[in-house]
């Protein structure tokens, strides 16, 4: 009876009531080992079978059956009885009056370590569930980080392969309990657990769980596949018979010694090549196929020239992946020949070995002798490197970045840890809370004030583990501590955290630095009677493209306020230069409508800092090159540079420009309103309508709001200081207004 029907057998007659009578049980469990190792089973199936009676997990499988199934793979498996103990100890700790004290005091330290590691990985089980608006990719990506995870948690890869023989036990369970079946495992089963015993080189679990999942997941599919390999069982089974018969004859005469069998077919794997393949079941090569186990490689390449000579080779169905190992370190020959009637064979080559490896994957290395616990030297390094290596290879095809991912992985610098929601995020090993906040967003960790691990208030310098439940407690406003960079406090580990650190800091001394800068630009502005200049057009005569980064030169000391000066210098004399620049055609009209007294016809222009209508008195002020700027008689401006250049102040008056009559329109004038109002939803709207129901063109418009406030100003075009006096009675009856008065 092999060992799956003992399993059978003991997993339906050893109910959790009644087990302990049944004296071949611990022998089947301690299979391999030795007298010391036996007795330690039958303690711990008569301690585990006391404290699982009448528990039920999650899934509705007994705990102690559930236990019993996990033993009876890791004895398929060949491990040791540490982890044979683990398996059936696995839920002890979680009973209120055990703990892994207990068990560390009747079985050891290493069960213990098992156990809990256990217990640790099954706390992942959430953790894999989908997100409800995840993508296909934002899954896979997932996935493929929950697969690191795991092989990073497990300090002993043993846990790792128990954790998948309780899988593989659940999905067993499903198939004697339909009704039991949940989709969700399924699902994380193939999509999580599968990939890992692949990349572990565990075939034997790996087929049991696809074809398992697949079979919950997609049942017409598997059922329609299963039931064409039935179909075609008896004329498949002569074909490989008389094939195993005419290969074995051939190597015989040569004196190869092999072992050739039927390969077992797995249904979701030819499943998988029908559908990326796009083929026909007929079309699918290894649903007819060999396995042939020598004692050395070089018999391997015997057995394929006469696998060669004996039928025809299929074009590109030849792999060697003895000389090229897969990444979970699988090695075989492949290769797929046509016999004469025409149909296909696959045939496997490989060593004892080989196979060894093949079937149990890392699992194969674990050799122990009486009264060992660890493995030998020289397997003890393969598990080190695959441990390194597993959950890179694959997904790495650059060379550059291979050799960049192998040194980090040599160091084991990378932890996995998750987020209240599921999410999981590596760090650098030592991680703290504050990595991980800015590891989530630069604010989440500019704002961190402290942190729940695993539901616990922890201090900000904790440094984190595998697995482990990381929740960050925020501050609504605020931003990183200068202790944070200090590395001798042990804050920030990761560079990326510790430049964004850094980076705000900048941020706020410029910030600072600006503020400084603007209030002495503004004060030199009231000094030079100024404050309406454009700061963009007098950064731009200090050739700065950025006004902020002319505030923060002036704040730094850059820039002088003699300079500031000496540009406000170039800005108000030749050119007082005015939003609306008359021109030519408009010079000659001013030149008739605007007197100069003891000049004769000159080009005029308004000037733009305080934009004269009629009929406001005015006052002219020469330039240089532009003719005369018309000032208002009260401009700031004007009485500044009067002040400094009298000896170029003409008198001006409107002369024979006449006031338009109501209802008519005439020359027009910008003029700039400043409005002051309490802010609300549709303020914009109803003084725009004041504008708009009088027929005023607006030609500028600059808002802003502060606090409950808003402050606006508003550019104009109107033919007398009469109409400015009517707009502003009309906007200063709308609601919330507070002031309104022309600049």
């Amino acid at each position: 009876m092999s060992l799956w029907d003992n399993f059978a057998m003991v997993s339906v007659q050893h109910s959790v009531a009644n087990t302990s009578g049944d004296a071949s049980l611990p022998d089947l469990l301690a299979e391999g080992l030795g007298p010391t190792e036996r007795a330690q089973i039958a303690q711990a199936v008569d301690w585990a079978q006391s404290v699982y009676t009448g528990h039920v997990l999650g899934s509705g499988e007994g705990v102690w059956q559930h236990a019993l199934g996990m033993a009876l793979i890791a004895v398929s498996l060949r491990l040791d009885v540490d982890a044979r103990l683990a398996a059936l100890l696995f839920a002890v700790g979680e009973g209120g009056q055990h703990d892994i004290e207990q068990i560390e005091a009747r079985f050891g330290a290493p069960v213990a370590r098992l156990v809990e590691g256990l217990s640790k990985l099954n706390r992942l089980r959430m953790l894999s569930r989908p997100a409800p608006n995840a993508t296909a990719a934002d899954l896979q990506v997932q996935t493929e980080t929950l697969r690191k995870m795991v092989l990073a948690m497990a300090e002993d890869l043993r846990v790792i392969l128990l954790r998948l023989a309780s899988r593989v036990q659940t999905l067993r369970f499903f198939t004697e309990n339909r009704e039991q079946v949940r989709e969700d495992i399924a699902r994380e089963s193939i999509d999580l657990f599968a990939p890992l015993a692949n990349r572990l080189g565990v075939w034997q679990l790996k087929w049991e769980l696809e074809d398992l999942s697949f079979r919950f997941l997609e049942p017409d599919t598997y059922k329609r596949v299963a039931k064409m390999l039935d179909e075609r069982r008896v004329e498949r089974e002569a074909f490989i018979a008389d094939a195993i018969e005419r290969l074995r004859s051939a190597l015989e005469a040569e004196g190869i010694k092999a072992e050739i069998y039927g390969r077992p077919k797995h249904i979701f794997s030819i499943y998988n090549k029908m559908r990326a393949k796009h083929l026909d079941f007929e079309q699918v090569y290894d649903v007819r196929a060999l396995r042939v186990l020598v004692d050395d490689i070089s018999d391997c390449y015997g057995v394929l020239s006469h696998v060669h000579s004996l039928w025809t080779p299929i074009a590109n169905e030849f792999d060697d992946y003895i000389r090229k190992p897969k990444g979970n370190n699988y090695q075989s020959l492949h290769t797929a020949v046509r016999a004469a009637d025409g149909r296909a064979l696959e045939v496997q080559i490989r060593t004892h070995d080989m196979h060894k490896h093949a079937e149990l994957g890392v699992a194969a290395h674990w050799r122990y002798k009486e009264g060992a616990t660890k493995a030998d030297g020289d397997y003890d390094e393969k598990i080190a490197l695959l441990r390194q290596l597993l959950s890179w290879r694959d997904e790495v095809t650059d060379v550059a970045e291979w050799e960049e991912h192998t040194r980090r992985a040599a160091l084991d610098d990378t932890i996995y840890v998750v987020t209240p929601q599921g999410r999981v995020l590596d760090l650098a090993a030592g991680a703290t809370p504050i990595d991980f906040a800015y590891r989530l967003h630069t604010d989440l960790g500019h704002r961190c004030r402290g942190a729940k691990v695993d539901g616990v208030m922890v201090p900000l310098d904790t440094p984190l583990s595998n697995g482990q439940v990381v929740e960050i407690i925020t501050t609504k406003i605020g931003g990183p501590s200068r202790d944070w960079l200090n590395p001798q406090l042990g804050y920030l580990v990761t560079s990326n955290a510790r430049a964004k650190v850094r980076r705000w800091f900048v941020q706020q001394e410029e910030e600072e630095t600006a503020s400084q800068g603007r209030a002495i630009v503004m004060r030199e502005l009231q000094r030079a009677g100024q404050t309406q200049a454009n700061l963009d057009e007098l950064a731009g005569k200090l050739n700065f493209k950025e006004t902020q980064n002319f505030f923060i030169a002036v704040g730094r000391g850059d820039v002088s306020a003699r300079q500031i000066h000496n540009a406000l210098q170039v800005e108000t004399t030749p050119a007082e230069q005015p939003d609306l620049v008359i021109g030519e055609r408009r010079a000659a009209e001013s030149a008739d409508g605007i007197l100069i007294v003891g000049v004769g016809q000159l080009l005029t222009q308004l000037a733009r800092c305080c934009k004269p209508v009629p009929p406001d008195p005015i006052k002219g002020f020469v330039t240089r090159g532009r003719g005369v700027s018309i000032h208002r008689a009260d401009c700031r401006s004007y009485l500044n540079i009067a002040h400094r250049h009298p000896e170029r102040i003409v008198p001006a008056d409107w002369g024979g420009i006449k006031l338009p009559a109501p209802g008519t329109r005439s020359e027009v004038y910008p003029v700039d309103i400043a409005i002051e109002a309490n802010d609300r939803s549709g303020l914009l709207r109803d003084i725009s309508d004041v504008f708009s129901r009088d027929k005023f063109n607006v030609i500028g418009v600059n808002t802003v709001s502060r606090g409950p406030r808003a402050y606006m100003r508003f550019t104009v075009e109107v033919a007398s200081v009469e109409l400015v006096q009517r707009i502003l009675q009309q906007v200063s009856e709308v609601e919330g207004v507070v002031s309104a008065r022309r600049c």
